[in-house]
């Protein structure tokens, strides 16, 4: 399921999240990137991405289109075409990963939220452009895109009776003396 938000109006402002991961096996720690999306106009999405634990050199971002991950970006089908108008919306651009093996870019795109559920987004070496991946490796990292709250847009409440949320109730136990360290919720 694609765009399944789509029948919101025009001006619906949303926001996604992707947490990108490795499909290697032979890697513990599979889950290396997070990007954050959030559409600010009718027509313009903003693109937080921070990954880790690469090799370092450029990596491009794609949003593909398919949500399948289940064999990695070989699984996501070709690139994000849009319209069929001009430059497929699936091309985001480049990170560069340093020597320390981190990378982040902030982006912004011409697109809705809405658009993207549900795909498959990828981050490579490998600039597939608009042909299928052919091959897996541990550096290149897949996601499905998610519809996520906005910045504050989701205060969770935790007792129904005291109709405190989740940050308030944090504050309170810490305030009694609870550490931080030994005590989360």
């Amino acid at each position: 399921m694609v765009g399944v938000w789509g029948f919101l109006s025009e001006k619906y402002i949303g926001a996604a999240v992707c947490i990108l991961e490795t499909h290697d096996t032979t890697v513990s720690d599979k889950v290396r990137g997070l990007v954050r999306m959030v559409q600010v106009s009718p027509t313009l999405t903003l693109v937080d991405l921070t990954i880790r634990g690469l090799p370092e050199g450029t990596y491009w971002v794609t949003v593909r289109e398919a949500g399948d991950i289940s064999n990695g970006a070989i699984s996501t089908a070709g690139l994000w075409k849009g319209d069929g108008e001009g430059t497929p919306k699936g091309v985001f651009g480049t990170v560069s990963v340093g020597k320390n093996g981190m990378g982040s870019v902030f982006l912004d795109k011409p697109i809705q939220i809405w658009e993207m559920i549900g795909r498959g987004m990828v981050v490579s070496r490998q600039h597939e452009g608009d042909r299928k991946f052919e091959k897996n490796d541990e550096n290149t990292l897949v996601g499905v895109i998610a519809r996520s709250a906005g910045v504050w847009d989701n205060d969770k409440t935790v007792c129904s009776c005291s109709g405190k949320t989740l940050w308030e109730e944090r504050k309170d136990e810490i305030s009694k003396g609870l550490s931080s360290a030994s005590h989360t919720l």
